[in-house]
């Protein structure tokens, strides 16, 4: 089971209001609409790239969407720049080809745009989820981690990212969309042997992915031996909320609980990780797979890995001091 939870949450529990300067400086994602900035005079808005004014989004109080994050990303002529509260005092910058689609769903602002150097690239509120150059080293590790370490598990954008989306044509694959909290809850008891949560960060929607509540459900919703992976944030720029995550994960799950990380250039400080953890019942040992998937074993993988491997799955649990 695969969950990527997108929930409204109160304006209190998101954050808002922001500070007055960020509603001020009104920058965020957005292609200019009234501008050429590409020079072309066409001003068809291929290319063109400017500052988008928050208050576009605001209702007539000038109080902004819930769905909002306090996040003031921003797209100027040429270069895409990922600023946000949750790294303070940096930003990654991508040089932008053309922005190919911008949009808001019920739930977030979506943006997808081509970059020089990463291919195309997904933004979600304003912070950087997927890129087509590097997305294999999070994606075939928040998957294979836990997935290789147990015997035999079997209850496991489309336009855009196709490569990515293959798995849901795969005839195995029972696609739910919505509220994955509420689905977790529905679940009967022991439904599933691994669940994979492939959130965003702890702010605004996904916020209820980090507190215990969601994880006694998931513990509830995995066979005795079974194993929920989550993504666990970055060990340069958030050890409090790993550590939060650590502690509530330790009250909930009775097995074993592991953190382990990866490389990924385009994500806040080039890291990320996962904390893996596993119900009570056979012994689930995180470090040592115990189903080899390597990039020449076809008997065992319908394409080559890009990034995972045996050996970098044990190395992903060794720690810093």
């Amino acid at each position: 089971m695969w969950l990527e939870e997108n929930r409204k949450d109160s304006t209190a529990e998101m954050g808002w209001p922001p500070t007055q300067s960020t509603i001020d400086s009104g920058i965020k994602l957005e292609k200019r609409k009234d501008a050429d900035a590409d020079g072309d005079g066409d001003g068809d808005g291929d290319g063109d790239m400017g500052i988008w004014d928050r208050s576009r989004d605001e209702d007539q109080n000038g109080t902004p969407p819930s769905s909002q994050p306090d996040s003031i990303s921003s797209v100027i002529p040429g270069w895409f720049s990922e600023i946000s509260p949750m790294w303070p005092g940096e930003a990654h910058s991508l040089k932008v080809e053309k922005i190919l689609f911008r949009g808001n769903s019920d739930y977030q602002d979506v943006m997808v745009f081509q970059s020089s150097t990463y291919g195309k690239v997904l933004v979600l509120d304003g912070v950087i989820q997927l890129t087509e150059r590097d997305e294999c080293a999070y994606q075939e590790m928040i998957a294979h981690l836990p997935l290789c370490s147990i015997s035999n598990p079997t209850k496991v954008s489309k336009q855009f990212f196709p490569d990515v989306a293959v798995g849901f044509e795969d005839p195995r694959v029972t696609l739910h969309i919505g509220d994955g909290v509420a689905l977790l809850k529905a679940v009967p008891e022991g439904t599933y042997d691994v669940i994979i949560v492939d959130s965003s960060d702890p702010i605004g929607p996904a916020q209820e992915l980090f507190e215990k509540p969601f994880f006694e459900s998931a513990a509830r919703a995995v066979r005795p031996g079974g194993v929920v992976c989550t993504q666990a944030e970055s060990i340069w720029l958030h050890m409090h909320i790993i550590e939060d995550i650590v502690t509530n994960c330790r009250q909930v799950f009775k097995g074993s609980v592991n953190y382990a990380w990866t490389t990924v250039p385009t994500y806040p400080s080039g890291v990320i990780g996962f904390m893996l953890c596993s119900t009570e019942g056979p012994a689930v040992d995180f470090k040592h797979p115990i189903n080899s998937i390597d990039v020449n074993d076809i008997n065992k993988s319908r394409g080559p890995m890009r990034f995972y491997n045996s050996e970098i799955h044990t190395a992903a649990f060794c720690l810093p001091s």
